[in-house]
């Protein structure tokens, strides 16, 4: 089930390898960061005051347990549907049914914010325009980008990150300035903001676990370097050390933007400005001379939500493909063109982008906020299961002799099951938080994916049906036969 690096793709459906390290890297972080980071995060901030900073430090470490879980599992099974594939293999077809198509579903609810958030970014150039117009447009030269070689996807989502981390870099380095000498014509405003206004913990230490529900939604996409393994150049090299990369930097990113943020803007300020012009970006760009910051920050959200779109419709795209090899999707959805790209699956996600962008706009306060509630769930319910996946790829592993993965998650059991209920808990913070939606609108959900799982696996038809599984033993060599 691993991806083919010649031959016809399309004979067999299978993925080629042509993304690089480089690319590698840089599309996980253009799928983990959003436009949520550049203005503001507020609702994490309003509910944790500066101790915001120990939600995103916890959040990264939970994103480092995950992270590090699922780089132990793809070393050893690079294979296409990547943790669903694996829950597949290991915790049982339901497992891997349930994984795959909630995780579709809660990109696809993403990908759909995101596309009318870049049109609401460029309307702010050019007000007149309706909004449909960008988001047609934006849709359609995303799905043309994912549809070529992955090769081009990956330099094209290369270059998107960049711009991401360009701006951001730079707002840590003028905020560090702007914090500890000051800039320009603007003497330094020093931190005493982080212990102002209440003190360091306003709200307690619920207010911190509070946060975190918004917090580890700021991680999501961090698995998409496990998912685009079948598709990278040497695997066991590419997917831990892009992994490892990736989260030192959004870590580093995350924590020292959001430090920066509470340092120099009161935690309970309520800015009279809106969108773009809200963002403690553009005050940071502003004092330091930078001309046109607010415009530059528009430009800079904008690609980030491109990416962001760009990436996520990528995760979609694999993750129908997979599911169709498995039985568990139509077969045309796992054809491939002679390029290896999966266009029919494509087709599918895109038609999932399509209701998703409407509802957004048509009902933002009825139907896709029930929507965006599942994708909250969905996702904290796929890293649960991610997490399960590696307790049971462990015991099986140790049960039949087999050799460790060469990245190994430290602390044992214990590690996972640490994650495990950190994210329960997290989730079930969603009802004090105003988000109880995400449960009221995931546990039902949840039900019905079930459901539709029992009548999927009865009408199977032959060639799935007796199609093996990713076996346990797939890819290593039994320990003492090296």
């Amino acid at each position: 089930m691993t991806a083919s690096p010649t031959g016809s793709p399309s004979e067999q459906g299978a993925l080629t390898r042509g993304l690089s390290h480089r690319q590698a890297t840089m599309i996980g972080i253009g799928g983990a960061i959003g436009t949520g980071l550049f203005l503001g995060s507020t609702l994490a901030i309003s509910t944790a005051g500066p101790a915001v900073i120990i939600s995103y430090l916890i959040g990264a470490g939970i994103a480092l347990i995950v992270a590090w879980a699922l780089a132990e599992m793809t070393v050893v099974h690079p294979t296409r549907g990547s943790f669903g594939a694996i829950g597949q293999s290991y915790l049982g077809p339901w497992a891997g049914f349930v994984i795959r198509w909630t995780y579709w579903v809660a990109q696809i609810i993403a990908v759909g914010g995101e596309v009318i958030a870049a049109g609401t970014y460029v309307r702010y150039w050019w007000p007149v325009i309706p909004l449909w117009v960008p988001v047609v447009v934006f849709s359609v030269l995303l799905l043309i980008l994912n549809g070529t070689a992955v090769r081009f996807f990956g330099e094209f989502e290369f270059w998107f990150a960049s711009i991401k981390v360009t701006a951001i870099v730079l707002f840590v380095l003028l905020g560090i300035a702007y914090v500890t000498v000051g800039l320009p014509d603007h003497s330094a405003v020093g931190v005493h903001q982080l212990t102002a206004n209440g003190g360091f913990l306003p709200n307690g230490l619920s207010g911190v676990w509070l946060s975190m529900l918004i917090v580890i939604f700021s991680f999501y996409g961090i698995e998409v370097i496990s998912v685009a393994a079948p598709e990278t150049t040497e695997p066991e090299r590419t997917v831990p050390h892009a992994l490892r990369s990736m989260l030192i930097r959004l870590t580093l990113f995350y924590v020292a933007s959001i430090a920066i943020i509470v340092a120099v803007v009161p935690w309970n300020a309520k800015s009279t400005a809106n969108g773009i012009l809200a963002s403690p970006f553009v005050r940071i760009f502003d004092v330091a001379g930078i001309p046109a910051a607010a415009s530059v920050m528009n430009f800079v959200v904008l690609t980030a939500a491109l990416s962001s779109m760009n990436t996520n419709l990528y995760l979609t795209t694999r993750m129908a493909h997979s599911l169709s090899h498995d039985g568990y999707a139509p077969a045309l959805l796992g054809r491939t063109t002679n390029e290896g790209t999966p266009r029919n699956a494509l087709v599918i996600s895109a038609l999932g982008l399509a209701i998703a962008a409407y509802l957004s706009v048509v009902s933002p306060n009825g139907a896709y906020f029930a929507l965006f509630g599942i994708s909250i769930f969905g996702g904290i319910v796929v890293w649960i299961l991610i997490l399960t996946t590696l307790v049971a790829f462990r015991r099986i592993r140790d049960r039949r002799g087999l050799r460790q993965s060469p990245v190994r998650l430290p602390g044992g059991v214990a590690t996972p099951v640490i994650g495990i209920a950190l994210l329960v808990g997290i989730l079930l913070g969603c009802f004090k938080l105003g988000l109880a939606i995400a449960c009221e609108a995931g546990v039902p959900y949840l039900v019905v994916i079930s459901l539709v799982y029992a009548i999927v696996a009865r009408r199977r038809t032959g060639a799935a049906r007796t199609r093996p599984l990713l076996a346990p033993d797939a890819d290593v060599t039994p320990a003492g036969r090296d």
